[in-house]
């Protein structure tokens, strides 16, 4: 289970506030790092998403402590890291938010389950999935976890 994870953005407090209203959740300042947020579903898995600025990366401390915060001026913005994350939004709940704020959302398939891809400032990727895509996708994964001998995954 993901409890939480972080992504880059320009704006971190509208971003924040989008994401709020698009999961139902509720927005407060992350201490780590200036200028960062964090999102909370509200769920009983403590679910989150934290904001840090656009160029932000983390790196391991050299003495063996915390990770530390540096700021790289040169990044595109894009990244490969993104959640699958179920919502209880519809189809066209999502797509409405997004275009209100001038973000690209579409459904597409990805084999036997569709998701929307939701493109954060139009730089950062998170796939939705509505109950009857997250109920597909269940099922999706449950057979190919039967299908697979998991213990040769070990």
């Amino acid at each position: 289970m993901i409890h939480h994870y972080s992504i880059a953005v320009n704006d971190t407090a509208r971003v924040a506030g989008v994401l709020a209203s698009l999961f139902g959740g509720v927005v407060s300042r992350f201490g780590p790092y200036p200028n960062s947020w964090i999102v909370w579903m509200g769920d009983q898995q403590g679910t989150a998403i934290e904001l840090y600025p656009r160029g932000t990366e983390m790196v391991p401390d050299r003495s063996g402590g915390q990770a530390q915060f540096i700021h790289n001026d040169t990044t595109s913005g894009y990244c490969a890291t993104h959640a699958a994350i179920s919502i209880a939004r519809s189809r066209q709940e999502i797509i409405q938010l997004a275009e209100e704020q001038g973000w690209q959302a579409r459904e597409l398939p990805r084999g036997g389950f569709s998701v929307i891809e939701f493109w954060i400032e139009n730089q950062v990727m998170i796939e939705l999935l509505t109950p009857d895509m997250a109920a597909d996708y269940l099922a999706v994964t449950a057979k190919y976890c039967r299908d697979v001998n998991m213990d040769k995954l070990k």
